[in-house]
C-alpha cells in the first residue's frame, strides 16, 4: 500500500451513526407535536368552510381578520392587551428578578436559600390555583384584601380591581409577575454565580464595591442572560392563556378588557356559549400569533443578540 493511500485511509473519520440514533427519538417527538401541528394550522388558515366542505380561500381569512370590523376590532383589542401584558412583565418582573438575584447572590445575606425557595415556589403552582386564589383574595364580597387594608387603615383604597375595565388587565399582569418572578431571578442568579471570582476580586482591589460593582461590573456581564430572559418573556406572554381563562373566563371580562390573543383564539376556534366555533378563523388567529412571535424572535436573534455577544466570556 502506498504512503498516499495509507494517509488517506487514516484521514477518513468513521461515520458517527450513534448521533442520529440518539437524536431520532427527540426529532420524531418534536415533529409530531410541534412541526406537523404548525403546518396543519397554517394550512387550515388558507381554507374556508363552505357547505360543510373545506374550500381553498388563500388569504381571504386574513383579509377578514383585518378588514371586517367585527373581527378586526376584537383582534386589535386582544393584541393591544397582549402587548400591555408583555410590557408589564418587562418593566416589572424582569427588573425585580435582577434586583432579587443581586441581593440573593450577596455572600453576606443569611438564609438566602430559604428566600430563593420561597420566591420560586409560586412558579410551580397551577394556573388554575393561582387564578382562583387571587380571585378569592381580591373579591369585594368574601376576599381578604379589604380586611387586610382595613387593618392598616387603607380600606378606602380598595376597589374591585378584577371587576373594573381600567384595572383588570394590569391586576392580572401583576399577579402573573408575582407567580413567575422566580424564573428570571434564578436565571440571573445563575449568571451572576458564573462570573469568575478574579473579576470581582479585581474590582474590589480597585475600590469598586456595593452598588457600583453591580452596575459597572456585574450588570454588563449578565446582559446576555437578560436578553435571553427578555425573549423568553416575549414568547411566554404572547402565548399566555391559562391565567386569564382561570380568573376571568373565556369572555375575558369585564367587557373584554382582559382579552388577549390566547382567549380570543379559544373563543374563535372552539366557540363559546351560543357562538359556534370557526376552526379556519381560529387557525388564522393562531397563525398571526406565530408570525408575531417569529418576528420578535428574529428581531432578537439578528439585531440584539449579536450586540450582546461582546459581553460573554
Amino acid at each position: 500500500m502506498s504512503q498516499q493511500s495509507l494517509e488517506h485511509s487514516q484521514d477518513r473519520r468513521p461515520t458517527r451513526w450513534h448521533i442520529a440514533v440518539f437524536l431520532a427519538p427527540a426529532l420524531l417527538v418534536y415533529t409530531a407535536v410541534m412541526i406537523l401541528p404548525l403546518f396543519g394550522t397554517l394550512q387550515l388558515s388558507l381554507f374556508r368552510n363552505v357547505d360543510n366542505a373545506q374550500v381553498f380561500a388563500g388569504f381571504d381569512n386574513f383579509r377578514t381578520l383585518f378588514g371586517d370590523p367585527r373581527w378586526s376590532a376584537s383582534f386589535w383589542n386582544a393584541l393591544g392587551n397582549n402587548t400591555w401584558f408583555f410590557i408589564i412583565h418587562m418593566l416589572v418582573q424582569n427588573p425585580i428578578g435582577v434586583v432579587l438575584a443581586a441581593l440573593l447572590s450577596s455572600p453576606k445575606l443569611r438564609f438566602s436559600a430559604f428566600y430563593r425557595t420561597a420566591i420560586f415556589i409560586p412558579t410551580i403552582l397551577s394556573f388554575v390555583i393561582v387564578g382562583f386564589a387571587w380571585k378569592l383574595i381580591l373579591s369585594p364580597l368574601w376576599g381578604v384584601a379589604p380586611n387586610l387594608l382595613d387593618l392598616v387603615g387603607l380600606k378606602s383604597l380598595f376597589v374591585p380591581w378584577l371587576g373594573k375595565e381600567e384595572y383588570a388587565l394590569t391586576t392580572l399582569s401583576l399577579i402573573s409577575v408575582w407567580q413567575f418572578v422566580g424564573i428570571p431571578m434564578m436565571l440571573i442568579y445563575a449568571a451572576m454565580l458564573s462570573i469568575p471570582d478574579e473579576v470581582i476580586e479585581a474590582a474590589e482591589c480597585d475600590g469598586v464595591t456595593g452598588f457600583s460593582q453591580f452596575w459597572k461590573i456585574q450588570l454588563p456581564l449578565i446582559l446576555p442572560s437578560i436578553g435571553i430572559i427578555s425573549i423568553l418573556t416575549f414568547v411566554g406572554n404572547f402565548n399566555a392563556f391559562d391565567l386569564i381563562y382561570s380568573a376571568q373566563g373565556a369572555l375575558a371580562g369585564p367587557n373584554y378588557a382582559t382579552d388577549i390573543l390566547g382567549t380570543f383564539l379559544y373563543r374563535t376556534f372552539f366557540g363559546f356559549q351560543l357562538q359556534i366555533g370557526d376552526k379556519n378563523m381560529g387557525a388564522t388567529i393562531a397563525s398571526m400569533m406565530f408570525f408575531i412571535i417569529l418576528a420578535g424572535v428574529c428581531l432578537y436573534l439578528f439585531l440584539i443578540q449579536t450586540r450582546l455577544r461582546r459581553y460573554q466570556f
